[in-house]
């Protein structure tokens, strides 16, 4: 499965593929090509470090699309990668607590998940507060009460 995220408005797009392979991610990327507007002059693409993000088809695609800029991120450092927590909540909106008997039903899933997402969809921001975690009131913090 291959999916991208634009952080400013939270739409996603997800492919999914029986094998993670160098033909399929260039498809990937010739989706990813089509499904971002043509007014947008600069899309940034945060890689990890699979070999074939940095195969000779990708920096021919790369040739053939200059408005592309691959960034790799550091070894070990997913954090820095705005996908990895989205990618938590597709695991969870697809398939969580579900047994899946094909590979078909298992697309279905993630189709679903993905369009449930982009019809919710809100911004994310990198180190944003959760939603379910209350905010702290300003002001001086006290200190606890001894007997």
């Amino acid at each position: 499965m291959f999916g991208a995220l634009q952080p400013s408005t939270g739409e996603v797009l997800t492919a999914t593929y029986t094998r993670r392979t160098l033909v399929n991610w260039i498809d990937f990327l010739q989706q990813l090509e089509e499904w971002i507007p043509q007014d947008v002059e600069r899309v940034y693409a945060v890689l990890d470090n699979l070999t074939m993000h940095r195969a000779v088809d990708v920096l021919l695609f790369n040739l053939a699309n200059p408005r592309w800029e691959f960034v790799f991120q550091p070894t070990y450092a997913a954090y820095l990668n705005l996908i990895e927590p989205w990618w938590k909540t597709l695991k969870s909106l697809a398939l969580k607590g579900r047994r899946f008997e094909t590979w078909q039903e298992i697309e279905e899933a993630v189709q679903k998940a993905t369009a449930y997402w982009n019809a919710h969809k809100h911004s994310y921001v990198w180190g944003r507060r959760r939603r379910h975690q209350p905010r702290r009131k300003p002001g001086i913090a006290q200190l606890p009460k001894v007997a």
